[in-house]
């Protein structure tokens, strides 16, 4: 049976997980937060809360339990080069030079694997131009109330090359169920979804994320 190997320190400036291409899932994970504190409390006055809570109600996305995702067992040595080859990635992107990094999958689990947050809550397969997030985060601790848990099994395609600033997404599904394509037009406090999404691809210098052959690649804004 495989099991968890532990990472390394992870190197100062990386920001594992949360800086590398994921943002996505995060997005999705955060999302998934606001719509459920949405439901539960009856905030209906911003539409990413309205509509959020639907779909989450209509995927099943909340649990009071959380459930298994696959495991994936990930070397030293493996962290290691994905570790060194984000972390040249983030520094030619700070000298405001062209970069570009490609990530399979299981090179994104293992970035996964640096993180203690995420490690054995998440994980991802890509199938061509799909990317496949099977999640199981627990959500109680952002509500005040333990034992809610974010289950999902998240499918995303995207039309070619992508800015963070106004992605289009061909196809998101949450367990089977297709998410609105024009959700990050949807808004919370005031703000549209993809607002927010755009602040993280400033935050980080990214300028294009794309999924094809069975990799995603994320570029600089400066290509």
């Amino acid at each position: 049976m495989n099991t968890w190997v532990e990472a390394p320190p992870p190197r100062k400036g990386l920001g594992c997980f949360g800086r590398a291409c994921l943002i996505l899932l995060a997005f999705v994970i955060v999302l998934g937060i606001a719509c459920f504190a949405g439901m539960y409390w009856g905030l209906h006055r911003h539409s990413a809360l309205f509509y959020g809570s639907y779909w989450l109600a209509k995927t099943r996305s909340i649990a009071e339990a959380p459930t298994p995702v696959p495991e994936f067992s990930a070397s030293d040595q493996q962290i290691q080069l994905v570790q060194e080859r984000w972390q040249e990635f983030e520094q030619k992107t700070r000298a405001s030079q062209a970069a570009e990094i490609e990530l399979s999958a299981d090179e994104l689990n293992a970035l996964i694997a640096t993180s203690e947050a995420f490690r054995g809550k998440v994980f991802a397969s890509i199938d061509r131009n799909l990317l496949r997030l099977q999640v199981s985060m627990p959500i109680g601790g952002f509500l005040g109330r333990p034992g809610y848990y974010f289950n999902g099994d998240v499918i995303i395609e995207l039309n070619g090359a992508q800015s963070l600033d106004n992605p289009q997404f061909s196809r998101i599904t949450i367990n089977g169920e297709q998410v609105p394509t024009d959700f990050l037009k949807w808004k919370y406090r005031s703000r549209h979804l993809r607002e927010y999404l755009a602040d993280h691809g400033n935050a980080y210098d990214i300028g294009t994320i794309e999924i094809r052959d069975g990799k995603v690649f994320v570029r600089s804004r400066a290509n």
